[in-house]
């Protein structure tokens, strides 16, 4: 039971903490409201979770042997938060009907944690720490207690998104909103590039 709630607690730290796929799903539970956010949480937390059992079961190996992968997807990570904080910051704030703006999907939850450098080094880590010597049952068991505080973590983001809803009915209160998330996504990879 300890080392559950030792996973479980390296779990919660590093799936809670601000960080793109987070940042993304305040933004969408601000815009769209927290129902509408469950398809990205649910992507996000899947697609973690399938990342953290791939590297468990022998990923991980691959990438010591080819470095230049873990860099090549560093770096498309980056491109894709900096594209991401770059499109936010532009965006006019405009919450027109005729827009069509949908919540961000459960694929697009699954690709973002794919392409999060955060996420990366949280399997790796996890990895290390509780399945150092790949055995299946403790990578299965990292990954359930992952699957289930990864989704809580993230869905605790979009809840709190909701309650900007109210500030957000303007143009200049999302514009606002969204040059702010687009600022914190800037940090966030600084963040990840520097430590």
């Amino acid at each position: 039971m300890s080392l559950i709630m030792s996973m479980a607690a390296f779990a919660l730290a590093t799936s809670i903490t601000p960080g793109p796929v987070n940042i993304v799903a305040l933004g969408s539970g601000a815009r769209f409201g927290f129902v509408a956010s469950q398809k990205h949480v649910a992507g996000a937390a899947l697609g973690f979770t399938l990342l953290l059992v791939l590297i468990g079961l022998g990923l991980h190996e691959l990438l010591m042997r080819w470095p230049v992968l873990t860099q090549g997807i560093q770096w498309g990570g980056v491109v894709f938060l900096l594209y991401m904080a770059y499109k936010l910051a532009i965006d006019d704030g405009r919450l027109n009907a005729q827009d069509a703006a949908v919540a961000p999907s459960m694929l697009y939850g699954a690709v973002m944690q794919w392409l999060n450098p955060k996420a990366w080094l949280a399997c790796v880590a996890g990895m290390g720490l509780f399945a150092a010597d790949g055995e299946a049952t403790r990578v299965w068991q990292l990954a359930a207690v992952y699957l289930v505080i990864c989704y809580l973590s993230v869905a605790c983001w979009s809840y709190v998104g909701t309650f900007f809803r109210r500030y957000l009915s303007n143009a200049r209160g999302m514009r606002l909103f969204n040059r702010a998330m687009a600022l914190l996504l800037v940090i966030s990879v600084a963040y990840l590039l520097l430590g």
